[in-house]
């Protein structure tokens, strides 16, 4: 998201710096970006097809892969029905200006019945709480931190990640402008860097942040601090609830002082603008759904909801093709369980079944049985709990197309690669992470570099479509798919596509990303709508003004944001109170001796940047951090290698002593794991780590979710 100023010299970036006139980031940006002019140099990144003959991998041309492709998948659908095949859709999707907007084309246009993704080892009790309580899936409201004086920050680093379902320029230099005026808390287990910058840092024990802001609303209501607004269901019941979680049926299994609690209640409500934000930590573990909805009841019964300096919901410029409503599930429905997997059991939630089912759907033989994988842009062998497991069962399918820049620890599997553009050779305009922006901005920018008559990706989702659907890949009529998807796009604005499409005859912009980029600004708040409010934003707008636009910071939006019935927030949804006894039972739970938590690095984005050398340069970051306590009475010393056990399975690691962490609790990174035969990854194999998702139990679940559980692991050392 950040403008970069990238220079280019016979056909190399010789250099990328921010810009400072990008009305965004405004000369900020992290080594991310500036990794991208080696991420396009790589060698080992793939850019013809490949397709694997007995055993080998081959280039070939386009149309000699798509034939491959119809000839793998085309035996798999006739005998076994098209649900023997199932896509698994990788975190790099929220950032490609092509598979953000058209995976849904392959996802609800397959026929596939059951796909899955990263979202339910990452944020998928967000989106449930979202759901029950607003009525919209992917309304997240996020912290104003621009104008904010109290910034509770749990389970979140933004010095590593930059801000997560929040997104800010220069994330670290806002959070110390907060301290300048007012007060920064961290609450984790581990003291992170961003806990290292706040004023206070309270070392939680995984897994009870839940009962903790519990504790918080107990102490709201009791001292009579509560002022909810006037768009709010459900506080009587929250008053019930909140009475039985006082501050001391918690202090001694969250390790946080019931003095402490009863003030961290009062500072909420008696600063006049504060926010409590809660991320990754608090969504992958044990309890997720209920500590991801008591962030937002405690913003909300404090007054600081849709407010500025509080939560508020985010105003796009373009709204994007991934927030749309479920179809069934309108007006934040709890009908979650519509169907079930086949092999475990697990309930559908919002779609999506637990991205741990894959592997034992795959090697379960019977009715049902995955034969066929369309892998994009995803590396789950690496990224998903047990995928220790998933990498045995992929050895099982029919056949495997992966859509990807490079041979992995998951493609290797592959029988047909095809690989998409670089980040450089194609547009780029932000779609799902401007949802969660402070501000409402917009900016386009050109490629870099000319990819030829290469195709884009969402040229290749679109023949996978196609051939999921009964026509050979390489027949498939992409203008015909693509208007398609156009004119269902522009329905659900209230237009005729047709009749729009009319309207770029002759510019150009005749299909593909660029197009439904256009139609997302347009009739996004602040579009032309096609000349319905002239003046408004539009593409051709936004490429006359290549630093961007910006139209402001975050307003209040209730009660039309909603997606209730009523137009009413839901504080108190049955569903989610109805996990509460499991969340008691928990507090009955005798303490586990060492838990694991996992950890990310300003470096790192999950398991895709390690194969930049820039990114990799320094010492190694795949260490196992413990405090010296626990390390003493293991009898470790630091660089000692130990072996980490848990009921999935262990691992070996070196040990990194550390006071930066709560006694009891270990730290590991995730997406390690790498020099794996068969994979070119030629820098990350030099520094392969390992997998901390051998340790993550694939039923270690958020129940109402469904989401993974990677953090609270019971763990033991030798």
């Amino acid at each position: 998201m950040c403008g970069l100023e990238i220079d280019v010299e016979a056909g190399r970036v010789t250099g990328i710096r921010g810009n400072r006139d990008d009305v965004w980031s405004r000369g900020h940006l992290c080594p991310k970006g500036v990794a991208l002019g080696a991420l396009h140099d790589d060698p080992d990144r793939i850019r013809r097809p490949l397709v694997k003959v007995d055993g080998q991998w081959h280039e070939v041309g386009w149309d000699a892969a798509f034939r491959r492709c119809t000839e793998l998948l085309t035996p798999v659908i006739d005998k076994y029905g098209i649900g023997a095949v199932t896509a698994y859709t990788g975190n790099p999707l929220a950032h490609s200006f092509s598979l953000a907007r058209y995976a849904g084309v392959l996802l609800g246009m397959s026929g596939m019945p059951v796909t899955y993704s990263p979202g339910t080892v990452d944020q998928w009790p967000k989106n449930l709480s979202s759901h029950l309580m607003y009525g919209g899936w992917w309304s997240f409201p996020v912290p104003d931190i621009e104008r904010t004086d109290l910034l509770v920050i749990m389970g979140a680093n933004p010095a590593a990640s930059q801000g997560s379902l929040l997104a800010a320029p220069d994330v670290m230099g806002l959070i110390d402008a907060i301290r300048r005026r007012g007060k920064v808390i961290v609450i984790d287990p581990v003291r992170t860097r961003t806990a290292d910058r706040a004023d206070e840092w309270l070392p939680i024990v995984p897994g009870t942040d839940a009962a903790l802001l519990l504790a918080v609303a107990h102490t709201l209501f009791d001292e009579g601090l509560t002022n909810p607004g006037p768009h709010v269901d459900g506080v009587d019941t929250m008053r019930r609830v909140a009475a039985d979680w006082p501050p001391s049926r918690v202090s001694a299994v969250t390790g946080i002082g019931e003095d402490r609690i009863r003030r961290l209640a009062r500072e909420l409500a008696g600063t006049p603008k504060s926010v409590v934000y809660g991320r990754i930590g608090l969504c992958n573990q044990e309890f997720g759904s209920l500590a991801s909805w008591m962030v937002d009841v405690i913003n909300i019964l404090t007054g600081h909801f849709d407010t500025p300096g509080g939560a508020m919901f985010p105003k796009p410029a373009a709204w994007s093709v991934t927030t749309q409503p479920l179809p069934g599930l309108e007006d934040g429905a709890p009908e979650f369980g519509r169907w079930r997997t086949r092999v475990r059991g697990a309930k559908e939630v919002l779609g999506q079944a637990p991205v741990s089912c894959l592997a034992e759907e795959i090697a379960t033989p019977g009715d049902g049985q995955l034969k066929a994988l369309i892998t994009i842009a995803g590396n789950p062998v690496l990224s998903t709990p047990g995928g220790d497991r998933l990498d045995e069962a992929l050895g099982m399918l029919d056949a495997m197309i992966a859509v990807d820049l490079w041979i992995n620890e998951t493609t290797r599997h592959a029988d047909v690669i095809l690989p998409g553009l670089s980040p450089l050779e194609q547009p780029h305009h932000d779609d799902l992470i401007l949802q969660f922006a402070i501000r409402s901005i917009a900016n386009y920018s050109a490629p870099v570099f000319d990819p030829g008559e290469r195709p884009h990706e969402w040229e290749i989702l679109i023949r996978l479509t196609g051939l999921c659907t009964g026509t050979p890949a390489e027949d498939v009529d992409v203008e015909a798919i693509d208007d398609g998807f156009f004119d269902y796009l522009a329905f659900t604005q209230g237009l005729d596509g047709a009749e729009i499409r009319k309207l770029y005859d002759g510019t150009g912009l005749t299909g593909g990303p660029e197009r439904i980029l256009d139609l997302t600004l347009r009739t996004g708040p602040f579009g032309d709508r096609y000349g319905q409010n002239p003046g408004g934003l539009t593409l051709d707008l936004l490429k006359a003004n290549p630093n961007g636009i910006d139209f402001g910071p975050m307003v209040p939006q209730l009660p039309g944001i909603l997606g209730t019935a009523d137009k009413k927030i839901r504080l108190a949804p049955q569903y989610l109170l109805d996990d509460l006894p499991r969340l008691a039972a928990r507090l009955d739970r005798p303490p586990e001796p060492l838990v694991l938590v996992s950890r990310r690095h300003l470096r790192s984005n999950n398991t895709w940047l390690h194969n930049v050398p820039a990114l990799m340069k320094g010492k190694d970051r795949c260490t196992l951090l413990m405090h010296p306590d626990d390390a003493a009475r293991h009898g470790v010393d630091a660089d000692d290698v130990v072996t980490v056990k848990s009921e999935a399975g262990e691992i070996t690691v070196p040990v990194e002593v550390t006071d930066a962490i709560r006694p009891g609790v270990v730290s590991m990174p995730h997406g390690w794991g790498h020099g794996r035969p068969g994979t070119r990854m030629t820098v990350a194999n030099g520094s392969p780590g390992v997998n901390t998702n051998v340790l993550s139990p694939p039923t270690f679940l958020d129940e109402p979710s469904g989401n993974g559980a990677l953090n609270g692991i019971p763990v033991s050392i030798s």
